[in-house]
């Protein structure tokens, strides 16, 4: 049978590591929250670099038209 002694050392390393357990769990969910708010900044800035490219190409393809419609003119 167990003494008092070494059900008290047990506990306390229980209580440790059930305490270092409850500090990573709160590191995680402040890291996770700075991930999704990462990640929703880049999807943004992907979503307006996609924008921005289309209205290049766009550009682009207008002038391309204007300058074939000059070569034929003359």
């Amino acid at each position: 049978m167990a003494d008092g002694k070494t059900e008290s050392i047990d506990l306390g390393v229980l209580e440790e590591r059930v305490e270092e357990l409850i500090r990573t769990v709160s590191q995680l969910k402040t890291e996770n929250s700075a991930l999704r708010t990462q990640q929703d900044h880049l999807i943004n800035e992907r979503a307006a670099l996609i924008e921005k490219t289309e209205q290049a190409r766009t550009r682009i393809e207008s002038m391309i038209a204007r300058l074939r419609a000059m070569e034929t003119r003359s």
